[in-house]
């Protein structure tokens, strides 16, 4: 039995129940929220472990609330599974790229629920155990969630965070657009190849500085996809 709380956050009343009663079953504490505003209370007041979050709501969206938990240091690392009845590409890749850990189309059943959360506890108790990594000046912390060119503090995405992190610990070896779709993306969620290069480029901007420019690190690799390798010129 696991004692972590788990928050749902869905106007709809009936939805939220069966959603609670599959989980207290597997031994989850809960607790509910109908809104955005209730949510963000609950969250600062009880900080639960795991937030499932619906799109669409009355006043302020899932999606908004999620921007502002992002914006928050003290709710930034808050895992969040976004749940939504929007199944197209451009709203997963917008609810990924806000910084949702996951995300489940309705309807779903609960065991791919159950599935989903567990994988994620499951990184993110992997995610706190990590030591900082560090190559050719530039570190990227796991526990904080931050970056750094020497001293200096960088500013980047969630997913550009994630790509990083997979980059600086597969050096040297090139990564094909769909393998990186399936190691950071993970082999759930479903979007175009396209999207990596979009990533990429966000990835290589945050990685210079006035001084360095740590993009140079982040290879493209002609006919396969990308490398990160120390023979880029950081400086």
């Amino acid at each position: 039995m696991t004692s972590a709380t788990i928050l749902i956050v869905d106007d709809e009343t009936a939805i939220r129940e069966m959603i609670r009663v599959g989980l207290e079953l597997a031994g989850y504490e809960c607790l509910e929220a109908s809104n955005a505003q209730d949510a963000h209370g609950i969250i600062v007041d009880q900080r639960p472990d795991l937030v499932l979050l619906d799109w669409m709501m009355p006043g302020t969206s899932g999606l908004e609330l999620l921007r502002r938990l992002r914006r928050d240091e003290l709710t930034r690392d808050l895992l969040v599974i976004m749940l939504t009845a929007k199944d197209d590409e451009d709203n997963r890749v917008q609810g990924l790229d806000v910084g949702a850990d996951d995300y489940i189309t309705k309807p779903f059943s609960s065991r791919e629920l159950m599935a989903r959360i567990k994988a994620i506890m499951r990184r993110s108790t992997n995610r706190d155990e990590e030591e900082s990594i560090e190559v050719a000046g530039l570190k990227l912390d796991p526990s904080s969630h931050r970056v750094f060119v020497d001293a200096t503090p960088l500013d980047m995405g969630p997913t550009e965070f994630k790509l990083l992190k997979f980059f600086m610990t597969h050096q040297e070896r090139a990564y094909s657009r769909g393998q990186l779709l399936d190691q950071v993306w993970g082999t759930n969620v479903y979007v175009e190849e396209r999207t990596v290069d979009v990533h990429i480029r966000r990835l290589r901007k945050a990685l210079q500085t006035e001084l360095r420019d740590c993009g140079l690190l982040i290879q493209t690799v002609r006919g396969t996809g990308y490398r990160f390798s120390t023979t880029g010129v950081c400086a």
